[in-house]
């Protein structure tokens, strides 16, 4: 049976939107205001965390699979491998940079941060819609919907320990409708209503403390 691979432009969308905000959060914390940004290096750590996961799963588990299954695929996939490779750059890049920011929060320690984040952002506007036009509709075909759970469930355990609220909220609002499909797709009726009781607000502390800082 076909499975169903839109949970990948749903966490593509998450990438996008979550790296295309990190340098504006960089830039508005302060000079010298360390504890302000440990919360934004936090965040940027999440987003790299998960991004290095999503990647690590494919590359372990699909490219040379769907060579194999679809010999025509093969070359998206190589293509898929080089920008990998490229990304990984960036995010090593911004995993080294991030640490001497929080601890300092003074600017001449983000300028590596930035740099960092726009070789990220360069390489994700070119790797994420190559490969939902020409690797998704693949994976549809030659993957079974135990192939994408795997992957879900690789990609929660790429999630930091106590970021999980912060990640699913993070989710939720890149999607085009603000996550309600993605919930009801995705959560049973229980957790629904803890992530409304208990989630939901955390993840709007943790998005003040974000622009505002730690109060």
């Amino acid at each position: 049976m076909p499975c169903d691979a839109s949970g990948m432009a749903e966490i593509h969308r998450w990438f996008k939107a979550g790296f295309g905000e990190g340098g504006i959060l960089v830039e508005g914390v302060r000079d010298g205001d360390a504890a302000h940004a440990e919360v934004v290096a936090a965040h940027l750590d999440l987003l790299s965390a998960a991004l290095h996961g999503h990647h690590e799963f494919e590359d372990a588990n699909l490219w040379d699979r769907l060579s194999a299954q679809a010999p025509p695929c093969a070359v998206h996939v190589e293509r898929m491998k080089v920008q990998h490779a490229q990304m990984l750059v960036h995010l090593d890049e911004l995993d080294a940079a991030l640490p001497a920011w929080r601890a300092t929060g003074r600017a001449t320690d983000a300028t590596a941060v930035l740099g960092a984040l726009t070789g990220i952002n360069v390489a994700l506007a070119a790797h994420l819609p190559d490969e939902e036009e020409n690797i998704v509709p693949v994976m549809e075909r030659e993957l079974d919907q135990q192939d994408m759970v795997a992957a879900s469930e690789h990609g929660r355990r790429a999630v930091p320990r106590g970021q999980t609220w912060q990640a699913m909220g993070a989710i939720l609002a890149a999607q085009p409708d603000g996550g309600t499909s993605w919930l009801r797709k995705n959560l049973p009726v229980p957790v629904r209503l803890i992530w409304r009781v208990a989630g939901r607000p955390r993840y709007a502390a943790s998005r003040r403390a974000l622009v505002e800082g730690p109060r």
